[in-house]
């Protein structure tokens, strides 16, 4: 097992990791800096927990936002729209 330090808005995080995971862990890292400071810019100042907090929030929004599954109705509309498509074209 390995240890990083991530640095995240100034504060280093020593974080551990799998052997070899060493270069992957440091870009998330790097992205998470970029997405603190975004937040920063945005609404100033914040302490520590509450940056890390609000950080937290963001990120997990944006997760959930790009692992939405379609439900059956949007199937059926999509699967309505296929198959137009496909006579439009034959």
């Amino acid at each position: 097992m390995s240890v990083v330090s991530i640095p995240i808005v100034n504060k280093n995080y020593p974080m551990g990791c799998e052997d070899g995971q060493e270069a992957r862990l440091i870009e998330l890292g790097k992205m998470v800096d970029a997405r603190a400071r975004e937040i920063l810019d945005k609404i100033g100042p914040l302490q520590e927990s509450s940056l890390l907090a609000t950080l937290c929030i963001v990120l997990a929004d944006e997760v959930n936002s790009n692992n939405k599954f379609v439900d059956e109705s949007e199937l059926k509309e999509i699967l309505v729209r296929i198959r137009a498509i496909k006579q439009k074209i034959s």
